[in-house]
This record gives structure tokens, C-alpha cells and sequence, in this order.
């Protein structure tokens, strides 16, 4: 079984940040496409942001104020949260994906208040 190991999550003030951290064993990371999901009380899960070696991806919901990185020597790979609204209070998974293979993280509780 592939553990994907989130850290990160947490209550930020609108306006604040956060940053997201997955950690994934080496033979995953550096050949699946690696992502952000996340997943509101009653929605579906939707994509944040992914990554490939051929570049990055967003929501349009997210462009500008998420940044999307790896570090391929720490097999890790990280989302920047910047300008944090309300409606991104979510369950952030991290997501490895290999044609029909995905592998998911446990998730991890991001909620936007004051």
C-alpha cells in the first residue's frame, strides 16, 4: 500500500496562508503526476492544482493565489495557499496518479474563519 503523508492543514483568518506539504515514497513521485484535491462539506472532490514534469495546472478558482511545488530530492511536494477566502474551508488530499492508478493521502482539514 502507497502512503502519501499529508501535514500542513488548519484555521487561517481570510486573508492568511498556509502551506501543504505531501510526502510520498521516491518510485511514486517521480513518475505519477502529483496533485491537490479537496473536497467541501456536501460537494464533490475537485482538483486544486497538479504537477508534472511538463509543467502545472490550477483551478480557476485558485490561479494567482495557490502555487503548486515539488522537491524532487525530499520527494515531497507542496501547495502555497495565499489570500485564503471562506469558500476554500475544505479536506485538502494529496493525489498521485499513474494512467487509471491513484493513490490518495489520509486528507488534511483546512478552514478559512475569523
Amino acid at each position: 500500500q502507497v502512503q502519501l503523508v499529508e501535514s500542513g492543514g488548519g484555521l487561517v483568518q481570510p486573508g492568511g496562508s498556509l502551506r501543504l506539504s505531501c510526502a510520498a515514497p521516491g518510485s511514486i513521485f517521480s513518475m505519477y503526476v502529483m496533485g491537490w484535491y479537496r473536497q467541501a462539506p456536501g460537494k464533490q472532490r475537485e482538483l486544486v492544482a497538479s504537477t508534472t514534469s511538463g509543467g502545472t495546472n490550477y483551478a480557476d478558482s485558485v490561479k494567482g493565489r495557490f502555487s503548486i511545488s515539488r522537491d524532487n530530492a525530499k520527494n515531497t511536494m507542496y501547495l502555497q495557499m495565499n489570500s485564503l477566502k471562506p469558500e476554500d474551508t475544505a479536506v485538502y488530499y494529496c493525489n498521485a496518479r499513474f494512467a487509471a492508478i491513484n493513490f490518495w493521502g489520509q486528507g488534511t482539514q483546512v478552514t478559512v474563519s475569523s
